[in-house]
């Protein structure tokens, strides 16, 4: 990746597409000055609250802050393949350049700093409103705004990487060229703002935006999608988990240290605020079938979305919605099937494991979907699945006079968004299709409990190992990641195997592998993979599917499908070049800038 200067990039794409004045054109007073609006708390609400219309956060968030970014993110990497080839496959496989920035760029990257600016704008003229109702909306206002600030810069950093930390509105007579903070310092930055964000917000009674349970306003407040203390703690916690991750990390086990106490702080408070794991039964709600769960820390909610709207063509294959030239989806590869353990706890992973849970006759590669994790049953579509208007799935070919005929779901000719790896995503599809047209309640959790006490296990197994709680805390990682297990009830999901509980490098397998499950789909892989920095040995490994074959029933084929591994298709597979660690910036803007320096790596 070519050097260039992100703080003059960056800043000068936040000075020129955020004033005052692209406020007040858009309103009706045509008297309406600067010093109205911000001596005018209703004002100055209107202007800041752009960061969570349409066009704000939450618009952004479809592209890759939340759950319903896995389509790009996940089929940008290894753990799923994209019906049709699109740009994403492109960033798998392929050099990048100016044939992914956009997506990213326009969604993420120029608003998330458009939003800095306004969060700045807003801090710095605060004291001149002279009407608000109370010293408890000031607080909020000032506490959303440094939470809109430290999100904007945390999403932009895990995308590009290391950015400068703008507290202050920038003018056009300003240094630009504001120094870049290193990997670690951007993060700890984030966690502080985060943490004056917890301070006001705090001081305004918003700790919690709608009651706990039992209490009027219950998952039912009109201002529930804006963050709130809760919320602001679990961001802070998230990105000293991040600041710990081999990618990032500066100063060894106290950056883990520092992780573990934070998320451990942040469990308390949601704790203590009414916050709560789902039972199985309503695990679904956390993102379909009702406007809110108790589990979502903060969340982005829809409304009810049918398969013919245009983000749900995103993530539903075309298959379900009859365009044949039409709707990617996303298709789980073999390798995030693999991901999901025998109810006994056996890993799946490699050959071996795979073998080593046969001979314990917990597996079958010819019988392969039973007694699995039962987060599989609600993630993945696999052949033989029971699913809404169709019965089961049928996902397989069949030799017919010497012709193979692919069945209901993988059509032979026509579609193109359909299954190359046999699997489709079931976790946010809902159940809609031209065979079953309902339009389901979708809602994004932005971050959920059950990720604080995934971040809070992956921490204090670095830093205290697999068994000893953090300073304060009240569980190690073990009893954390078995607590996530024993939501599961009646044995359909064992513990952790205590094979692999007896040192940190022998859990750290289990604990990711429970995290790449926990939050399947949910846009965190893609991030992981590169903290961690598993990507070059997760994006260079062959990406293999199974599409099976109808057979007889035999004794070799129980089932009466053959199930052979095989490798995807040349331009389905990842590649990984380490300039993937971070997004590029579009060429058309960073030619421009005087601090462009050719021919360097950054």
């Amino acid at each position: 990746m070519k050097k260039i200067s992100i703080s003059a990039l960056l800043t000068s794409i936040l000075w020129i597409s955020t004033s005052c004045s692209d406020y007040l054109d858009k309103v009706p007073k045509s008297d309406l000055n600067e010093a109205a609006v911000f001596t005018q708390y209703e004002n100055v609400r209107s202007f800041f609250d752009v960061v969570y219309t349409a066009n704000g956060v939450f618009k952004a968030s479809i592209l890759g802050t939340s759950s319903f970014g896995s389509l790009h993110l996940d089929n940008m990497c290894d753990f799923a393949d994209g019906g049709r080839v699109m740009w994403n496959s492109y960033h798998k496989w392929g050099p990048l350049g100016d044939n992914v920035g956009p997506h990213f760029y326009n969604g993420i990257l120029v608003p998330f700093f458009k939003y800095i600016r306004i969060s700045n704008m807003v801090l710095k003229n605060v004291s001149r409103i002279q009407d608000a109702r109370s010293e408890d909306d000031l607080n909020d206002l000032i506490g959303q705004a440094h939470f809109i600030r430290a999100f904007c810069h945390f999403e932009l950093f895990r995308y590009w990487g290391a950015m400068p930390y703008i507290v202050k509105v920038i003018g056009g007579d300003d240094a630009w060229d504001i120094p870049r903070l290193s990997k670690n310092a951007t993060l700890r930055s984030v966690a502080a703002d985060m943490d004056t964000a917890f301070t006001y917000l705090e001081k305004a009674k918003k700790i919690r935006r709608d009651g706990r349970p039992g209490e009027s306003g219950h998952l039912n407040h009109p201002d529930q999608e804006r963050p709130n203390g809760v919320t602001a703690k679990a961001m802070k916690a998230r990105a000293l988990l991040y600041a710990a991750s081999p990618l990032n990390n500066e100063n060894g086990q106290k950056d883990w240290q520092d992780a573990a106490v934070a998320n451990w702080e942040a469990i308390k408070i949601a704790k203590e605020y009414g916050y709560e794991l789902l039972t199985a039964d309503r695990y679904t709600e956390n993102y379909v079938g009702a406007k809110y769960s108790n589990e979502q820390l903060w969340a982005n909610h829809y409304g009810a979305i049918a398969r013919t709207n245009g983000l749900n063509k995103q993530l539903t294959n075309a298959v379900f919605t009859n365009s044949p030239t039409n709707d990617s989806g996303l298709c789980p590869s073999q390798g995030a099937v693999d991901m999901f353990e025998t109810r006994w706890g056996d890993p799946l992973n490699t050959e071996a494991d795979r073998a080593a849970a046969t001979a314990l006759g917990h597996y079958k590669e010819q019988d392969p979907f039973v007694n699995r994790d039962p987060r599989f049953y609600l993630n993945i579509i696999y052949n033989g699945a029971p699913i809404p208007g169709y019965g089961t799935a049928k996902i397989y070919t069949e030799n017919i006079n010497g012709v193979s005929q692919g069945s209901e779901l993988i059509p032979n000719s026509g579609y193109q968004g359909i299954t190359r790896t046999g699997y489709y995503m079931r976790k946010y599809w809902g159940g809609q299709s031209i065979k079953n047209p309902i339009s389901p309640l979708y809602t994004s959790p932005m971050i959920r409990l059950g990720e604080l006490y995934l971040n809070y296990a992956e921490a204090a197994n670095e830093a205290y190992g697999p068994n000893a709680p953090a300073p304060g805390a009240e569980m190690s990682a073990v009893d954390v990641i078995n607590m996530m297990r024993a939501r599961w009830s009646s044995g359909e999901l064992a513990p952790v195997q205590s094979r692999f509980t007896t040192g940190a490098e022998v859990f750290r397998p289990r604990v990711k592998n429970e995290r790449n499950v926990e939050l399947a789909f949910e846009g965190h892989y893609y991030h992981d993979i590169r903290r961690w920095k598993d990507a070059p040995i997760t994006m260079s490994a062959t990406q293999m599917g199974i599409i099976p074959e109808k057979v007889a029933v035999s004794a070799e084929y129980p089932t009466g499908f053959k199930y052979v591994r095989r490798p995807l298709s040349d331009d389905r597979q990842s590649r990984w070049f380490d300039a993937k660690y971070y997004l590029p910036f579009m060429s058309t803007d960073y030619f421009k800038f005087k601090a462009f320096e050719p021919g360097q790596v950054w």
